[in-house]
């Protein structure tokens, strides 16, 4: 860990200091809202936004820094940055709010791209999991920090808007000043979403249903908060606690993920997600609220990881950094969907239309992993592929960087499952299938 930390420590500072600049505005922005009188599907609108511009630029900022290159365009998503956290205080607005936050999404989706591109390329084989894992553990740690700094000055003023800006401003220092050379960006050919849903059909149905539990809870925790009464101080204990809960949880349940089958794994932590909403919805004390929080953030987070890992069991090798793609898209649609579902069942039932909403998904997630138990044999767990925790709100450039760990896991000749597409046959010269009408496990070597 010293070794890597050595190597690294400068893009880690960078990148915590964006999360806590991130965090600070997604909560505040909640807060600012109520108190500006926004209805709650104003602010749901507001709140989808940021997914819509995240997707966008996901897309779209790998073309930008071909063209013009990785310190160009962070400089300059970086000013717009800044100049959208000074104008929201300024222009309250909601038509003028979500326009800022599409492009806030597109330019904080930039920034991540550039940023965990260096990540990436100053990581070598040998450290590229602890680089990852620290990664994660510093998103957790930004977005936890940034919920104590709400409590430092009015929400309806300029102030906590300030220091958003500023400490993204601050950010790119230790990034650009890093030592790490300027990383070569490459693009991959993206499998088609047909073929991976025939492969691992409930990866993308996970990476679906879990990207609009994250835009929940990153976009419309703090306008529940708002709605059932809590103060400035408990709404930002309420998000710390989610993300320390996901802190918490996550490797822990990697750790168990790569020792049983996963779908079993993957159903029990939906079941517990959707038992925490119905633990939220019932309600009580603020310490009921809080165990809910806790929950659902422990669940959500380690969640991602297991669908990703369990999409790597059924696909080649060389096909993992292609699939990344599409699954990331995947989880970008549902994204966009979250803020503005929940916002439609809180302007119906009130407040606990949020808890409706993540549990409503998180049980979706567990009745399908039960199906998908009973249409295909599962791998062996020593033969699975290894966990990588992958944060909720990462780009693409950590999805690929999490398939290259995976890769480097592998034996010397490496063995993953390939699993035919349901409906297909086999090629007469593969192993004996097992038995199972719908699907055969075999190993193939890379």
């Amino acid at each position: 860990m010293i070794e890597t930390l050595s190597r690294t420590w400068a893009l880690l500072l960078g990148m915590m200091l964006l999360m806590v600049g991130n965090g600070i505005q997604g909560t505040l922005l909640g807060i600012r809202g109520a108190l500006e009188e926004f209805s709650t599907f104003e602010m749901s609108l507001i709140m989808s936004a940021y997914f819509l511009g995240f997707l966008g630029g996901s897309r779209y900022a790998p073309d930008l820094i071909r063209r013009v290159g990785h310190v160009r365009v962070f400089a300059a998503l970086a000013s717009l940055i800044s100049a959208i956290l000074i104008l929201f205080p300024s222009v309250t607005i909601p038509a003028v709010w979500i326009l800022l936050r599409v492009v806030m999404g597109f330019c904080f989706s930039g920034v991540y791209v550039t940023a965990e591109s260096w990540l990436n390329n100053a990581a070598t084989n040998e450290n590229r999991g602890m680089t990852l894992s620290l990664y994660l553990v510093v998103q957790m740690v930004g977005i936890v920090s940034a919920q104590g700094l709400l409590t430092l000055a009015d929400p309806g003023g300029f102030v906590l808007f300030v220091i958003p800006s500023v400490l993204v401003s601050i950010a790119f220092a230790p990034i650009l000043l890093s030592a790490s050379p300027t990383p070569a960006h490459e693009m991959t050919k993206p499998m088609g979403i047909r073929e991976i849903f025939q492969r691992a059909p409930l990866s993308c149905v996970g990476v679906t249903l879990l990207g609009g539990v994250f835009s929940a809870i990153f976009g419309m925790a703090s306008v529940y908060g708002g709605q059932a009464g809590l103060t400035v101080t408990q709404i930002s204990i309420y998000v710390a606690v989610i993300y320390l809960g996901g802190l918490c949880l996550q490797f822990p349940m990697g750790f168990l993920s790569d020792r049983m089958d996963r779908r079993k794994l993957i159903v029990v932590m939906a079941g517990v997600g959707a038992l925490a909403s119905v633990v939220g919805f019932v309600g009580g004390s603020f310490q009921v609220i809080l165990v809910a929080a806790f929950l659902i953030g422990g669940t959500a987070n380690p969640l991602y990881g297991m669908v990703l890992a369990y999409a790597n069991d059924h696909l080649h090798v060389e096909d993992m950094a292609a699939a990344s793609g599409r699954l990331m898209f995947l989880n970008g649609c549902g994204a966009i969907g979250g803020p503005l579902l929940t916002g439609w069942l809180m302007e119906g039932i009130g407040p606990k239309g949020f808890y409706v909403f993540i549990g409503a998904l998180m049980t979706t997630l567990m009745f399908y992993g039960v199906y998908r138990t009973f249409r295909r044999a599962a791998p062996a767990a020593d033969d699975s592929g290894t966990y990588v925790a992958v944060g909720l709100g990462s780009t693409a450039v950590a999805m690929t960087a999490a398939q290259d760990y995976y890769v480097d896991q592998s034996d010397e000749e490496p063995s993953v499952f390939d699993v035919a597409p349901e409906g297909e046959e086999e090629p007469e010269e593969l192993p004996e299938p097992l038995e199972d009408e719908e699907v055969t496990l075999h190993p193939v070597k890379s």
